[in-house]
């Protein structure tokens, strides 16, 4: 081999040169500052065929522009959802703490499976963990868990540990026949079904309870159907309750489903359910806890101030939930990945443990730390922890109480533009979050007598049917008219997860994430939409 060239190659590509990296991400950075300028753009020209028949792996040995080069249009050609005009959904920008943190975590490219791989950043993860659990779990005295690569990841470790709480053989030996259950609302992610696929008990062993107006699951209902399961001998594995439903931000009353599985679970001399909280949405709302509002520091509307105490007993109730899911990368505003798994007890974690035979690459696992011995993953980066771990502590308590708080506050203020239009109607008035899923009727309807006969079951299935394509039909109309540099992107849902008498109701929906979008982009909502119908 020409050990020159082979040196000079290793010295471009292995070592550290910081101005010729500084300078290409000065460059990205450049393109970052130019877009936030923009309006959001609309999707460009995609080519799979193309992509896929012209990979493009060049011959020879380059340098880091040729590097830059080769990725750089499709940089430009993604959105970074920096516009104050994106609505669409959970979804934001990104804050530069947290890419400080995922630049510091990617210099260093640790492997999160056993000290050895990862050294200090492993003891990160158990600071951040921590850090999350207290804000979720009123300071419980020995969580754990770990970052893992997405919310449908979190919520399948807590209906594993469910599964393996009522069949411990289960890991090794499989189902074996019997038939394991897992129980959500008719709101709840549709990861549920995903998961109940992939872990083997069949996606119709999923029960989805229909929920109630504030998008909650009903208890009645979750009673008889743990009546009806353990009365035909099924094994219920996990109840996942849903903390901020992604539609409409509904909560589950997790304080109450605690009593009701718990004593269900006694009456039938059963093991209890892993009661999961998928709150990869609403965990957010957690940094309003210990809010005070008669000091009011931030000076936040009085009109907040029932919120949050809604808010206050809600997060209450996460306590006394078995395990959760959050994704920072939603209400945290991170990067992808940043969702973590949290067990309110650490000694869960030995319903996945695994022996170090079973993981001879890591024969200097230790099962009292090292996450290999447990976790699903064997290769996992350290992105979660060192992003997350920057956010919380580059904006500090009060900030993330300002977003949040901003979010509410222009969430309330939709609501009380549209409550004022007869032809509108808010699908979620009851709950507490950033989301508003709302109808938009021809003018002339009234939206809310409608709703109400809905409700009551006294409107005629063609006239509901009806009004649903009416409030579709005024959605595109208005994508089709709206100005890309005025007017804010909403998104469409086709359920909201509330079906009075088994009808869907599709909606409008609006998401406060953006920390830049203000009050004229709803008062201009609301003209886009008096002006539309």
């Amino acid at each position: 081999m020409d050990r020159a060239r082979y040196d000079a190659f290793v010295k471009t590509f292995f070592e550290c040169d910081p101005v010729a990296v500084t300078d290409v991400f000065r460059e990205f950075l450049a393109a970052m500052a130019a877009e936030e300028a923009l309006p959001p753009g609309h999707h460009m020209s995609q080519n799979y065929d193309t992509a896929q028949a012209n990979p493009e792996i060049h011959l020879l040995p380059g340098n880091l522009k040729d590097a830059r080069d080769a990725i750089f249009p499709y940089f430009w050609g993604t959105d970074g959802w920096s516009s104050k005009l994106h609505l669409e959904n959970v979804r934001g920008p990104a804050n530069y703490a947290s890419l400080i943190g995922a630049i510091a975590c990617l210099l260093k490219n640790p492997n999160l499976c056993t000290d050895s791989y990862s050294q200090r950043s492993n003891e990160l993860e158990v600071k951040a963990i921590t850090a999350l659990a207290n804000l979720v779990f009123y300071h419980t005295q020995d969580p754990w868990g770990v970052f893992t690569i997405g919310g449908t990841i979190s919520n399948m470790y807590g209906a594993k540990i469910g599964i393996e709480k009522v069949l411990p053989v289960a890991m090794r030996k499989g189902l074996q026949g019997q038939t394991v259950t897992g129980i959500c609302s008719e709101a709840a992610h549709y990861c549920a079904t995903t998961i109940s696929g992939w872990l083997g008990i069949g996606t119709e062993n999923l029960h989805e309870i229909p929920t109630d107006a504030a998008l909650a699951i009903r208890l009645d209902l979750l009673a008889a159907k743990l009546d009806e399961l353990y009365q035909r001998g099924s094994k219920v594995a996990f109840v996942i309750a849903t903390f901020g439903t992604t539609d409409a931000f509904g909560i589950d009353d997790v304080a109450a489903i605690r009593k009701l599985v718990d004593e269900k679970a006694a009456q039938y001399g059963v093991p209890a359910p892993q009661l999961h909280a998928d709150a990869a949405v609403g965990w957010g709302i957690c940094f309003l806890n210990e809010y005070d509002f008669e000091r009011n520091l931030l000076q936040l509307s009085p009109d907040l101030k029932p919120v949050l105490a809604r808010i206050h007993q809600m997060c209450a109730g996460l306590q006394f939930a078995d395990s959760v899911t959050l994704d920072f990368h939603k209400t945290g505003r991170g990067h992808y990945p940043s969702s973590a798994f949290i067990v309110n007890r650490k000694d869960d974690l030995k319903y996945l443990a695994r022996s170090k035979d079973d993981t001879p690459y890591f024969p200097e696992a230790d099962s009292r730390r090292d996450p290999a011995l447990f976790t699903l993953e064997t290769s996992r980066p350290g992105l979660g922890p060192y992003m997350v771990m920057a956010s919380l502590n580059g904006i500090g308590l009060q900030g993330w109480q300002m977003l949040m708080s901003r979010s509410l506050e222009l969430a309330h203020y939709l609501k009380q533009r549209l409550d004022k239009l007869d032809y509108c109607m808010v699908l979620n008035e009851e709950t507490v979050g950033s989301n508003v899923v709302f109808w938009v009727l021809p003018k002339g309807r009234n939206a809310k007598q409608i709703f109400a006969a809905l409700e009551a079951g006294t409107l005629p299935p063609e006239d509901a049917q009806r009004y649903m394509a009416e409030v579709h039909r005024l959605f595109s109309k208005r994508e089709r008219a709206l100005d890309p540099a005025l007017d804010a992107r909403l998104s469409f849902t086709t359920g909201i997860g509330y079906r009075p008498h088994g009808h869907d109701l599709p909606a409008w929906k609006a998401v406060f994430f953006n920390p830049k979008t203000d009050e004229g982009v709803i008062d201009r909502l609301i003209y886009s939409i008096e002006e539309l119908v």
